[in-house]
């Protein structure tokens, strides 16, 4: 059997975008800008679009916060869990430790649910 990617794309609805751009690139320090050339304005995660990758864009946030988008963070978990909590989301349990490292669930402002991943 061949194996093949099961995530290709995520998008993410947020109600402000601009300001989702803000939450994200404090918080996994992203150097994201919107792009407006399409039909819809939109933000990619980390900016890229080579490999498996997700965007940003204005619409209806889910309202029990949908699937959970896990995101790997620069750095240690505790510092992503303050620049969370600095740029206005919120944690939702505490750490918890598998073989491949530690995550956190998290909700954005917009209340979507995102896991903050910090590898082994």
């Amino acid at each position: 059997m061949t194996q093949r990617a099961i995530t290709v794309w995520v998008e993410i609805p947020v109600s402000d975008l601009d300001r989702a751009v803000r939450f994200y690139n404090a918080v996994f320090d992203y150097q994201m800008t919107v792009d407006r050339s399409g039909p819809k304005a939109m933000a990619l995660l980390g900016n890229q679009m080579e490999v498996a990758g997700a965007n940003l864009y204005e619409g209806t946030p889910a309202r029990a916060g949908g699937p959970t988008v896990h995101l790997e963070l620069p750095g240690d978990l505790e510092s992503g869990v303050a620049r969370l909590q600095d740029a206005g989301g919120t944690v939702d349990g505490a750490p918890v430790s598998i073989p491949a490292g530690r995550y956190v669930h998290a909700r954005d402002p917009d209340g979507n649910s995102i896991s903050l991943f910090e590898a082994a």
